[in-house]
């Protein structure tokens, strides 16, 4: 009677495996996690994973800084402390035994993908020859890019010294990246965040 009951459940456990997300993530190959890494530590982490053929995204911005005696340009991240990892879920143990690397970023213990569309919003910015720099994580009435090179991005206006800025905000992360844009390229979404 009781291999009957654990049988029925088990039955009902495999037809609901299909509707839960984590089960799908095996059978949907490699996904975009981010990777929280010790402070300081990003270009060590990303080098050490190229160096074990782990696919990873570490979005640097360029920034001069001015010493005593002298400026100095240096490539910073542009999301201080996370490396973006692509990789099939059961490959996370490979990315969490790299030295510098905390956790994958999640919920409850269960890491969360990146969608795909902020990764390539993120490349689609840097690729650009627009300064896109670190912003405080922003909310507010989103608007969308018609035309020039960042089109089809979403994102809050705000205005620095006459100058529109795009603020794209990225919910998982709770950062934000500003870059410049003009006016004329925007039209405001009803949608409100």
């Amino acid at each position: 009677m009781e291999t009957a009951l654990i049988s029925a459940a088990l039955t009902q456990v495999k037809r609901a495996l299909p509707l839960i997300p984590e089960a799908n993530d095996e059978r949907g190959g490699p996904k975009w996690y981010a990777a929280y890494t010790s402070a300081n530590q990003e270009k060590r982490v990303a080098h050490e994973l190229g160096r074990r053929a782990v696919e990873c995204y570490l979005p640097l911005y360029g920034s001069v800084r001015r010493w005593k005696d002298r400026r100095v340009r240096l490539e910073l991240p542009l999301f201080p402390g996370y490396v973006f990892v692509r990789v099939a879920r059961c490959e996370r143990l490979r990315v969490l035994q790299i030295p510098g690397v905390a956790r994958l970023v999640g919920f409850d213990g269960h890491p969360a993908p990146v969608p795909n569309e902020d990764i390539e919003a993120i490349r689609t910015c840097l690729s650009g020859d627009r300064a896109l720099l670190p912003h405080p994580y922003l909310e507010g009435q989103r608007v969308r890019v018609l035309s020039g090179p960042l089109a089809g991005l979403t994102g809050v206006v705000v205005r620095q010294k006459k100058q529109a800025r795009l603020v794209i905000s990225f919910d998982l992360l709770m950062r934000s990246v500003a870059v410049e844009i003009g006016p004329s390229d925007l039209n405001p979404q009803t949608t409100h965040v």
